[in-house]
């Protein structure tokens, strides 16, 4: 739980095709029970925003990329499709 206070947060999912990256990711987001770490933390962020009160004030950045075949792309733009490390 550092991210919640102020420390940077990464995740990062690796694996051959087929290996269930980004069902590990995503999972089924209209189920709870089956929900990816991307739905649970993108929640366990808000929820603790909200119960933070109105004297904090917060700053969210998130960066979705992929890495294939020795190529960025930004998931969040998917015109940026050859991005450099």
């Amino acid at each position: 739980e550092d991210y919640l206070e102020g420390f940077n947060g990464t995740i990062f999912a690796y694996g051959q095709t087929g290996a269930g990256k980004t069902y590990t990711m995503e999972g089924v987001i209209d189920d709870p029970d089956r929900r990816g770490l991307l739905p649970r933390m993108v929640c366990a962020i808000f929820d603790f925003m909200e119960r933070s009160g109105e004297h904090m004030q917060f700053m969210i950045q998130v960066q979705f990329l992929e890495i294939y075949n020795e190529k960025i792309r930004d998931l969040l733009s998917p015109d940026k499709d050859n991005l450099k490390a």
